[in-house]
């Protein structure tokens, strides 16, 4: 399983996640088939939705994450609870383009220009929605971006994903540094220091430094406290019954078209590609439960 850690500084000035998203990415790309360019983007977006999750403050809260670009990839969304158990899709994963002339993989040219949008359910009547544009395409940057200016947090997000040349992981992490309200001076100016060590996170990964190491890299110099470290992965909660009741909202008429033709309707999770199949039973049952 992947491991998150949160802290925070003596002086109350900022907080610190970390995650080993190793196995959670592992996951992702192995059941979306994942060619190289896709599975560097979608580990990415994982990784940090998975950090973004964390924030949450309520059991049931949860966060959307989806990168709206125009590149050969697609739409890339990923979806955290309050834990940081994440599930995800990318809309071409079998998308690989040339790598960049330094030899890493373009993550930026496979997302393209668009815009980012996330959406956070934290049990109101109205989800917060927040969008802004994509300015990179590198994701860290992107979602930095979008906490300075639809939340004014100023943000640190490092991200880092290891390939083997079939597209396998081999390492995946990330890190997100947050300013608290009223943050002292001198704590700002030690971590402006610190960030530089933090641009190569995979690399710290791969040579096997723990969540609490990359932290102590992060925050050398400041006092910091550990909050708590804990197990997250990639799960997906689609069921049979779920999947039944979404049904209910499709046209009619277009129900009953797929049923005359196929007899049966199949219908697939796009986070996990699990398949389930219903017949015009079934959804009479399902239309009778949700009536009573």
């Amino acid at each position: 399983m992947s491991k998150i850690l949160r802290g925070l500084t003596s002086d109350g000035s900022a907080q610190i996640l970390v995650i080993n998203s190793t196995d959670m990415v592992s996951d992702a790309v192995k059941i979306h088939r994942c060619a190289p360019t896709a599975a560097a983007a979608l580990g990415r977006v994982l990784t940090a939705t998975s950090l973004m999750g964390t924030t949450l403050k309520d059991k049931g809260n949860n966060i959307t994450v989806n990168f709206r670009g125009d590149g050969p990839c697609g739409h890339i969304l990923a979806v955290s609870d309050y834990m940081g158990n994440v599930k995800g899709y990318i809309q071409n994963p079998h998308i690989d383009i040339p790598r960049k002339a330094s030899g890493k993989i373009d993550v930026s040219g496979a997302v393209g220009q668009g815009n980012l949008n996330v959406i956070k359910d934290v049990g109101e009547k109205e989800p917060y929605i927040g969008i802004t544009k994509i300015v990179s395409g590198e994701i860290a940057e992107d979602i930095s971006s979008y906490y300075a200016e639809s939340e004014q947090i100023p943000t640190v997000v490092s991200l880092g994903v290891l390939l083997n040349q079939d597209g396998s992981i081999i390492v995946s992490g990330g890190l997100i540094i947050q300013l608290l309200p009223f943050a002292a001076e001198e704590t700002i100016s030690q971590i402006e220091k610190n960030v530089p060590s933090l641009s190569g996170i995979s690399s710290l990964f791969k040579a096997g430094k723990s969540n609490k190491e990359i932290a102590d890299i992060a925050f050398e110099g400041i006092e910091y406290d550990v909050f708590d470290e804990y197990e997250v992965g990639y799960k997906c909660d689609c069921s049979r019954d779920r999947m039944g009741r979404a049904l209910l909202t499709v046209n009619p008429v277009e129900l009953y078209n797929i049923l005359v033709e196929d007899g049966k309707i199949e219908v697939g999770c796009q986070f996990c590609t699990n398949k389930y199949s219903f017949t015009g039973d079934d959804i009479e049952k399902i239309r009778k439960s949700e009536k009573k």
